[in-house]
């Protein structure tokens, strides 16, 4: 091999280093970020609310104070992920109730979308109608998409005295009601 060739090689691995230990920087700020999420939340007092549901009734995190409350945004009614989602907290619904949880969910989505969304899927629990904003804000994950906005999908679960205890900023559809109920279950047990 010429001189010339063995430099091109030594070159092409020394990028490819390089660009892998660029990833795992990468990846360990993504990671890092995710922990300092969950550690801006967790056990601060969950901000106050007053949300209209699917059916016009109001509802206020004061209400539910001694129930746990998972409190999970989701981007847009009738969607894919939204509905997988929303079904999946409906299959375990009754499970949520033994547990003494009440499950609402929030979009930014109105209270007309809201009752055909929950109407279609016979949803068991409300869904709020955060069309101003007031709580996606509040919580930060508003999600701008040129003139449209969304809520992020991320979920908070909050104690019985109101103190968010989880805050969980990367949501499976197939398996985030499993896993937050699993979490309740955990934290009863070790209180």
């Amino acid at each position: 091999m010429n001189y010339t060739k063995i430099l091109s090689i030594g070159l092409v691995c020394m990028g490819t280093s390089i660009g892998f230990s660029s990833f795992s920087h990468a990846e360990n700020n993504i990671a890092s970020k995710s922990a300092n999420q969950q550690k801006q939340w967790v056990g601060k007092p969950a901000p106050s609310f007053k949300l209209q549901d699917q059916n016009a009734k109001w509802h206020s995190l004061s209400q539910y104070k001694g129930k746990w409350i998972v409190l999970y945004f989701y981007p847009k009614d009738n969607s894919p992920g939204c509905t997988q989602e929303a079904n999946q907290f409906k299959a375990l619904y009754p499970q949520f109730i033994q547990n003494n949880a009440v499950v609402l969910g929030v979009s930014l989505d109105d209270v007309k979308s809201h009752q055909k969304f929950s109407e279609k899927l016979a949803l068991p629990f409300p869904i709020l109608a955060d069309s101003n904003q007031q709580l996606a804000q509040q919580y930060g994950i508003v999600r701008n998409f040129g003139i449209a906005q969304i809520a992020k999908r991320e979920s908070f679960l909050i104690d019985p005295q109101g103190t968010i205890v989880y805050h969980y900023n990367s949501v499976n559809t197939q398996s985030h009601a499993a896993q937050v109920l699993a979490d309740i279950e955990k934290l009863t047990k070790s209180k």
